[in-house]
């Protein structure tokens, strides 16, 4: 049976409790025991579920599993090389349903929609990465291009590079984001002076450079709407 006593009650373990009331009634915890499904010696899936968790941070939670490696979970024990696979699988499931959600002829009137677009994609990874979207007169995405990985400077993030991709698309604009790896969306001197870099070599192509947003932790800045553009 998959039930067990708690305090002299009677408790649905995950797997029934799923079948009986559905995903949502689950915490996060017995969610991945389901995922786990078996413990250790003298420790069933859900305690090692809430180490997991506490590896993760209580800050991060579940979403914590973006930033831990393979080799930090498999320090658990219980967390062999299979299961430590199988949550770092659930952390890019997550991340691809959540792209999988826009468009690819979404309308970006706004900087939050054009935030909410990338938000998830990009708020998790450990390294500054670059994008650059292009849309057409209607605001509507044509493409997006990811153009570095690493530090923001004009060595890795040319505007030759940029404007190159939105005449072989026919861009009408330019949209530029990056993230910041500390969860602080805070533009940078750096970040300011390649902006306004950007924007004198868009005026020149006749190509605008609409905005460059800055992804942090669930949280964004807008360089147009700090009046940097």
């Amino acid at each position: 049976m998959y039930q067990k006593k708690e305090n002299g009650k009677i408790q649905l373990l995950p797997y029934d409790k799923f079948l009986k009331y559905g995903a949502q009634s689950l915490s996060d915890e017995e969610l991945l025991a389901i995922i786990l499904r078996t413990g250790t010696r003298g420790e069933d899936a859900v305690t090692l579920a809430c180490r997991v968790l506490d590896l993760c941070g209580k800050q991060r939670g579940i979403e914590g599993l973006h930033h831990v490696t393979i080799d930090q979970l498999k320090q658990i024990v219980g967390i062999g090389e299979v299961k430590a696979i199988k949550l770092k699988a659930i952390a890019e499931l997550s991340t691809r349903i959540a792209n999988a959600k826009v468009k690819k002829d979404v309308c970006f009137r706004h900087p939050g929609e054009v935030a909410q677009a990338y938000m998830e994609q990009m708020r998790h990874l450990e390294q500054e990465h670059c994008i650059a979207v292009f849309v057409d007169n209607k605001d509507s995405r044509i493409m997006d291009v990811r153009l570095s990985i690493g530090n923001l400077n004009c060595s890795i993030m040319s505007a030759r590079e940029i404007f190159r991709q939105a005449l072989l698309c026919n861009a009408a604009s330019v949209i530029l984001l990056h993230n910041h790896p500390s969860g602080d969306p805070s533009p940078s001197r750096e970040d300011i002076r390649l902006t306004q870099s950007l924007k004198e070599a868009a005026s020149i192509m006749e190509i605008p450079l609409l905005d460059h947003i800055i992804i942090g932790d669930n949280t964004y800045i807008s360089l147009r709407e700090k009046g940097v553009l």
